[in-house]
């Protein structure tokens, strides 16, 4: 074993994070550095990350389900379509983070994208994407960043066409997320090779 990499109940070799709850078991096996595209499952995931800010991510990733009630599944025309009744209804919601920037943020969000063409938003996202030839696998926790050149573009892209709650570090866990970049470490079982979708 060269870096950081956990055995985990089975035996096998994971991220050390995705090794501390169930749920996150589930969450790096199954999902996390997978691609993700569709200008809906990428505005969710972008809405998550932003109410991740400041949090643990097993925080958001409980109350997933509780978002996906209360933003009609994330479905962009059906959001940008919520009214300031919506809005209270929303900061009153136990089953989400009533932080009011955020929700704001993913109204304001919603209203903005509905006037993209189809397959905008995932080929503003995917064009930031690096070569994957041009990455090395993290070894360990520590070769992991933070934000990235590419995630600090990606950033001032989606601010200057009017996305908030998108600095690059919430940009660069998006890229992490929705497999743009692969972070899972090299001795990782569920690391996959570079340039699969």
């Amino acid at each position: 074993m060269s870096g950081d990499a956990v055995a985990g109940p089975d035996g096998r070799l994971r991220c050390p994070w995705g090794l501390s709850t169930e749920d996150y078991v589930t969450y790096h096996d199954e999902e996390w550095g997978r691609p993700v595209h569709g200008d809906d499952a990428l505005y969710e995931r972008l809405c998550l990350e932003a109410f991740q800010s400041g949090l643990s991510w097993i925080t958001i990733l409980r109350r997933r389900e509780g978002f996906r009630a209360a933003f009609a599944g994330f479905k962009i025309a059906e959001v940008a379509r919520f009214t300031d009744a919506d809005r209270e209804r929303l900061l009153a919601d136990p089953g989400i983070i009533r932080n009011r920037a955020k929700v704001d943020a993913t109204l304001a969000n919603a209203r903005v994208l509905v006037d993209w063409a189809d397959g905008e938003l995932d080929e503003l996202i995917w064009s930031h994407a690096p070569d994957p030839a041009s990455r090395r696998a993290p070894g360990a926790l520590a070769d992991v960043p933070a934000i990235t050149p590419e995630s600090t573009a990606l950033s001032k892209d989606l601010k200057k066409r009017g996305i908030r709650f998108v600095g690059p570090t919430t940009a660069y866990a998006l890229m992490q997320a929705c497999g743009l970049v692969n972070d899972h470490l090299e001795d990782c079982v569920i690391r996959v090779p570079e340039g699969r979708s």
